[in-house]
């Protein structure tokens, strides 16, 4: 069993979720990659326990995450019941269901019959009696979205989760969600949606301003750009990058010539901060508190350590705003 630092809360910043009382850290731990049967277990359970040791109290997954799915919430499982037993009120653990996880019509999506069954398979694979966030992942277009939100309205008073968010909602989507939720009597805590500064669409759309007037929470996912908005790039594409595989995620053909002078260009910015670029992406989402939280993977505790070096300087001034600006507004 593994004995917690005693000063695991010293550092970490934790940020209020909306109106809500529940606080997040600046940096939440996201099991998407790097928890699946080719990553070594020793190594997922020596990333968790770092986390937790630096303030990390976040741990989010979603039914489908591994590969393959489900692999990611068994590891999880495993690593709770070995290392976190004593320290389960400690930690705010997500899960979400939307996306295919089984074959058949009742899969994926957002219907009560997929959103509650994928709950019920998540907990038992993780071990848990309730999860502390439940998300619908993306919005379904053949669904009503009474349907959906009574769902996870439903898990709420089934004591299986004790918050419900969304993620991938539109401005819309995510203000009928919230009106929907509020006559149930299930306030929307948070929304997740993908922010990066090379990624802006939350701006520009008018989720942040959204979210504001709601008093949600957020929180980013691939805040570092499936590691474009890392030192990785700044050459090229390295051979063992994801975006020389097959990842869907991330293609050669992304990694353009000018994209990677503008990396470069962000990496000098950052260098004259004291930071690495993926440090400053970090920092440039948590600016001015409109983020909740930011999502961050890790494939070893280094890596990890490394990340969330990135909370030692969340300011910015107006020139380096302004300069960045210049090189990812409209990217």
């Amino acid at each position: 069993m593994h004995t917690a630092h005693p000063d695991r809360y010293a550092e970490m910043p934790y940020r209020r979720t909306g109106r809500s009382g529940l606080k997040l850290p600046a940096l939440s731990l996201g099991l998407w990659h790097n928890f699946g049967p080719d990553r070594p277990v020793e190594t997922q359970r020596a990333i968790l326990r770092r986390a937790f040791d630096l303030g990390v109290t976040h741990f989010d997954l979603a039914n489908n995450y591994g590969p393959p799915p489900g692999a990611a919430e068994s590891a999880l499982g495993e690593a709770l019941a070995a290392d976190f037993a004593p320290y389960r009120d400690e930690l705010v653990i997500s899960t979400k269901a939307g996306y295919l996880m089984w074959p058949g019509p009742y899969g994926e999506w957002g219907s009560r019959k997929y959103l509650l069954s994928s709950l019920d398979q998540s907990l038992r694979r993780m071990g848990l009696e309730y999860v502390d966030i439940f998300y619908s992942h993306r919005p379904d277009p053949d669904t009503p979205l009474e349907e959906t939100m009574g769902a996870l309205h439903s898990a709420v008073q089934q004591g299986k989760a004790l918050y419900v968010g969304v993620s991938n909602y539109s401005p819309e989507q995510t203000r009928e969600a919230a009106r929907i939720l509020a006559g149930l009597g299930t306030p929307l805590l948070i929304h997740q949606p993908r922010y990066s500064m090379l990624d802006r669409r939350p701006e520009e759309q008018g989720l942040l301003d959204t979210l504001d007037e709601l008093q949600v929470g957020s929180i980013a996912y691939s805040p570092l750009e499936q590691g474009l908005l890392t030192s990785r790039y700044l050459d090229g594409i390295p051979e063992d990058s994801r975006a020389a595989g097959d990842s869907p995620f991330l293609n050669s053909d992304a990694v353009t010539g000018e994209l990677v002078g503008r990396l470069r260009a962000l990496d000098e910015i950052a260098k004259s901060r004291g930071q690495s670029l993926a440090q400053m992406a970090l920092a440039w989402v948590l600016r001015g508190g409109r983020v909740t939280s930011a999502l961050v993977g890790a494939s070893s505790p280094w890596q990890l350590e490394d990340t969330v070096a990135a909370i030692g300087n969340l300011g910015f001034d107006p020139a380096e705003l302004a300069r960045i600006d210049a090189l990812t507004a409209g990217a």
